[in-house]
């Protein structure tokens, strides 16, 4: 099976890439400025070029293949026993889901999301149901559109639940808290929560502790879950309930 499914998923957060690489093509351009000048202006110009630009190509390979091998990673080592029912927050055009159907071919998968094209490039329902057909297992999975904050499904619906660089999207600490907390009333006794993102993973772990399931993590992803480089990089946390 190949690392990525077939279909268009876009860029996460496409503004971020254009905001490095701009400063990179601007000290490119004074590094050759400089040259003939002063020695040390086109080494600390050069060093600057590289930090942009590589992180600019860095951020590119993750979202458009590094995220894929992740998550491939992440949902073949996840136990398939008594999983049924698949909830993916924030499922943006679907990568995730995608693969969690491939993964788990007798399961229903839902994915919902509030489908903003600032967090994703070309983010929308059609997008991602448009990605499922293209790998056959629309007929499998449902989109709805909603707020993780407040989930539209009954308590306990759910074996399995995956979140992929979507709670920190949430700007306010209590609200990311409040997304853990439906994440748990959805799921059912014995299920497992997997979240991948780059930032507030402590606090994710610690509410989910308060709740009383089980945590492994977080723990670093590797180079492929680099957003530029390894001062920005997704850890991995899984949850499961007792």
């Amino acid at each position: 099976m190949k690392v990525k499914p077939r279909g268009s998923y876009g860029i996460d957060a496409a503004y971020v890439p254009i905001l490095w690489f701009i400063p990179g093509v601007m000290f490119a351009s004074a590094t050759l400025g400089a040259l003939g000048g002063s020695a040390w202006q086109p080494i600390v110009y050069g060093l600057l070029t590289i930090q942009f630009l590589g992180g600019t190509a860095i951020y590119l390979h993750t979202t458009l293949r590094g995220k894929f091998a992740v998550w491939r990673r992440i949902l073949s080592e996840t136990d398939d026993a008594d999983v049924e029912r698949i909830l993916d927050l924030g499922c943006g055009r679907g990568a995730v889901i995608v693969m969690a159907a491939q993964r788990f071919p007798e399961a229903k998968l839902t994915g919902i999301d509030l489908w903003r094209k600032s967090d994703q490039s070309g983010n929308g329902e059609e997008a991602a149901t448009a990605n499922a057909k293209a790998n056959g297992v629309d007929s499998r999975i449902d989109f709805v559109t909603g707020d993780m904050t407040k989930l539209p499904f009954e308590d306990g619906s759910f074996d399995l639940i995956t979140a992929s660089m979507s709670i920190h999207n949430i700007p306010k600490a209590e609200r990311r808290a409040r997304a853990i907390r439906e994440a748990v009333r959805v799921l059912k006794p014995g299920g497992r929560i997997v979240i991948a993102d780059l930032k507030a993973m402590d606090e994710y772990a610690d509410e989910l502790s308060k709740l009383g399931l089980k945590i492994e993590g977080p723990k670093s992803l590797g180079w492929q879950a680099w957003w530029s480089g390894p001062w920005v990089s997704s850890k991995m946390l899984r949850a499961a309930a007792e």
